[in-house]
């Protein structure tokens, strides 16, 4: 009989007080066989999980841009052999924004039962919190680094937003204040934007207002996970 492959939510910052829910937890502990994305990071997090195996019987294969796509294939050969395997994001829910999305889709074609466990997704979280439009939207990752390509697709996603579709995206963290940058530049000042950081940590701020409130008062972000949302 074949084995899962679990996806396993962690949470979204060292500080944060979530807790697993208690089915979680009982998964992860019979788990041997992990994809992570740092294997640091990963066994942090199966420790808070009170995973309790000592990490000399586990087996960890980290997803990077190095990793081969034959790597992952022999690896999943473990579920095929009978053996459940975790896969493990370093911040939320596995192949969502997630290296771990390859995975699924191999395991998917090598038929292998995949089941995902409940827990926090900093996207929809900010969704949830933002009071935009909850029941049309789309996530579109991160935007062009460089210009004039960011810009017009700052312009693209405002006028979907326009249309009703809330438009939901991120950046990495040090470079979070120039794309606030942007987006006060470019988009409208009638125009909503929530700025949603460090989600489900002790300094976490959530924020929608018009895009020429924004501007009086711009917060720094830099090093800060956010998601940002026009809507």
């Amino acid at each position: 009989m074949k084995g899962s492959l679990y996806l396993i939510p962690t949470i979204l910052g060292e500080y944060s007080d979530y807790k697993q829910p208690e089915n979680n937890q009982v998964v992860v502990q019979r788990l041997a066989y992990f994809f992570v994305e740092r294997a640091k990071t990963a066994r942090r997090h199966l420790r808070k999980m009170g995973f309790e195996k000592n990490f000399d019987q586990v087996e960890m294969l980290e997803l990077n841009n190095k990793t081969k796509q034959e790597e992952i294939i022999s690896f999943l050969q473990k579920a095929i052999e009978g053996n459940d395997i975790g896969v493990i994001s370093e911040a939320g829910c596995p192949g969502v924004a997630d290296p771990g999305a390859l995975v699924v889709k191999l395991a998917h074609e090598m038929e292998i039962q995949v089941k995902p466990l409940v827990g926090p997704s900093s996207i929809l979280l900010a969704l949830m919190a933002s009071g935009l439009n909850g029941q049309n939207f789309a996530f579109t990752g991160y935007l062009p680094i460089k210009q004039p390509e960011r810009n017009k697709t700052i312009k693209k996603l405002e006028q979907r937003a326009l249309q009703g579709q809330t438009q939901i995206f991120m950046e990495t963290p040090y470079r979070n204040n120039k794309l606030l940058e942007d987006l006060l530049a470019v988009c409208s000042p009638n125009i909503y934007l929530c700025i949603a950081t460090d989600i489900s940590l002790p300094t976490e701020t959530i924020k929608t207002q018009l895009v020429s409130k924004w501007k009086k008062d711009i917060p720094q972000l830099n090093k800060r996970p956010s998601i940002f949302l026009v809507g």
